[in-house]
Order: C-alpha cells, then structure tokens, then sequence
C-alpha cells in the first residue's frame, strides 16, 4: 500500500477525526474508506447488479402485460389508439376521458382530419 500527504484544512481534519471516532476506526481507514466509495466503478456495473432484479417478484404477475398496462397507463384521449387501449384496459379510463375522446373526435371533424392525424390539404391545380 502506498502512503500519501494530504493538505487539508484544520476544520475538515476535526470533521474526520470525529467521524472516525464515531466509527470506531482510524482516520486513515474513514479517508481509504471514503476514495473506494468515490472511485467510479466499471461503466456497465449497474447494468450487472441490476439485470434479473425482477425475475422473483410475484407482485406483478405477468411482467410482459405489467408492462403493456404501464404504457396504456399513458395513453391519451387525442392519441390514434385511444379507442383500442380503452377497450383493452377499461379500468385505466372514465367518462371524462371519453369526453374528452368525443370533443377531439369533433375538432378533428371540423379540422379535416382524421382520428390521430391532420390530413395535409391538397394543393388546387391552377389553370392555365
């Protein structure tokens, strides 16, 4: 282990003392304790520790329609499938959200456009 000299100021060097003592370690072990923690790890180590962290959780049932109800979660009453995720997950909408659906519905309607979109207006040939 190589041994190094450190300025710091006298109220830091309190702080570590006191720590140290609170820890019941020395104040070399606080600092050597204190560069690991601070030391970045490999880049990729959180994708690691955390892949699988799911796999035991019975809590969620079916991770794959967990997921499909947290998406539809965000849905819309102004997005194209608003109609297909609402018959699909009932319980995540109300009526005001149908509302909503109705009054977009409408303005699209008068707009020109379709459920999801606005048609671009076609450009009127000019005679010549």
């Amino acid at each position: 282990m190589t041994r190094i000299l450190a300025d710091l100021p006298d109220e830091d060097i309190r702080w570590l003392d006191q720590l140290a003592v609170e820890q019941g370690k020395s104040r070399a072990a606080v600092l050597r304790d204190a560069v690991t923690a601070y030391r970045p790890h490999a880049p990729d180590d959180w994708i690691e520790k955390g892949f699988g962290a799911w796999q035991s959780r019975d809590d969620i049932g079916d991770a794959v329609d967990w997921q499909r109800r947290e998406r539809a979660a965000s849905t819309r009453p102004w997005d194209p499938d608003y109609e297909a995720t609402r018959a699909e997950f009932p319980d995540l909408f109300d009526a005001n959200d149908d509302r909503e659906h109705e009054a977009h519905k409408a303005w699209l309607a008068e707009q020109g456009g379709k459920s999801g979109k606005l048609d671009k207006p076609k450009k009127k040939r000019q005679k010549k």
